[in-house]
């Protein structure tokens, strides 16, 4: 398991529970949250080698799961009442019903699996902390440090292997290092189960515009070609690929849309199909993939 950076101490969701509380904080919590029981004592070496592990691991789920600890000496009617014959014993609670349970000091991975168990059992949603992990790598990414960004998403993939966001992430961070040949093995590298997720589609069009910015002829002589003969569509889409070069996403799309009202079959659609790359590559809600779209429609509808 990979720390993904220190957290705060989580006391509201990790409580040391008595015979006295029990009821409270864990039968009555349970119905609305779930809840692991570490039933523990001073003397077994096995629980001082999982405790830890499950409260990191309830720490990193964000408050998707709570969790209470047993001191079976000092709560001996509460262990002989739910049946608990080893030490460590772990049981989860949901809807104030005992759901799953094991016994024993298991690995960090297989603690990860067993409240990934229990949280998805309760409908909740088991990433947890790895959403504010996310979007901390998204802001370093923002910030410049495409590095970082890198090294955090290869961090949450290795707790999630197939979290599309953080895939998407880490092929923008090499983008953005200028290693376009590991953001395509990246890319190539994804699960099938995510490869046609809108955010790995977003990198693949983020890729292909990056690919392309790399062979982008000089601006202001496409500029000037354009000017010269309008009429020259190899020129306004080369135009158009070294704007966006050049960081003028509304500048490449407006030569584009142009493009494609003058001739909208030439080189095989080529206007409509760049546009939908730089459409793809841009979050859903930009107004400039919203408008670019909507003109795009009429266009082809007209």
């Amino acid at each position: 398991m990979i720390e993904l950076g220190a957290q705060p101490p989580a006391t509201d969701l990790i409580k040391d529970v008595t015979e006295a509380n029990f009821m409270a904080d864990v039968i009555e919590l349970s119905k609305t949250a779930p809840v692991i029981v570490d039933f523990w004592a001073d003397w077994c070496g096995p629980c001082k080698t999982l405790g830890p592990v499950l409260e990191a691991a309830v720490t990193k789920a964000g408050g998707a799961v709570r969790m209470a600890k047993v001191n079976v000496d000092e709560n001996q009617m509460l262990a002989s009442q739910l049946q608990v014959q080893s030490l460590p014993t772990v049981m989860a609670f949901w809807q104030a019903k005992p759901i799953d349970a094991f016994q024993g000091a298991l690995p960090p991975s297989e603690v990860d699996a067993f409240l990934k168990r229990v949280i998805e059992a309760s409908g909740g949603d088991a990433s947890g902390g790895l959403d504010e992990a996310i979007e901390a790598a998204e802001e370093m990414l923002a910030e410049g440090a495409a590095t970082d960004a890198a090294e955090t998403f290869a961090a949450i993939l290795q707790e999630d292997p197939e979290n599309a966001r953080a895939y998407g992430g880490m092929i923008r961070a090499h983008i953005a290092m200028d290693d376009l040949d590991q953001a395509e093995a990246i890319l190539n590298g994804a699960p099938a189960a995510i490869s046609t997720t809108p955010e790995l589609e977003a990198a693949h069009a983020q890729l292909e515009l990056a690919k392309q910015a790399a062979n982008a002829g000089p601006l202001a002589e496409l500029q000037a070609a354009v000017e010269a003969d309008p009429a020259n569509p190899q020129a306004r889409f080369d135009l158009a690929q070294a704007l966006q070069a050049n960081g003028d996403t509304q500048g490449a799309v407006d030569h584009l849309l142009e493009l494609f009202r003058r001739d909208r079959d030439w080189n095989e659609d080529a206007a409509r199909k760049q546009l939908f790359i730089l459409f793809d590559a841009l979050k859903p809600n930009d107004p400039i993939a919203l408008n670019g779209r909507r003109k795009l429609s009429s266009l082809i509808f007209a």
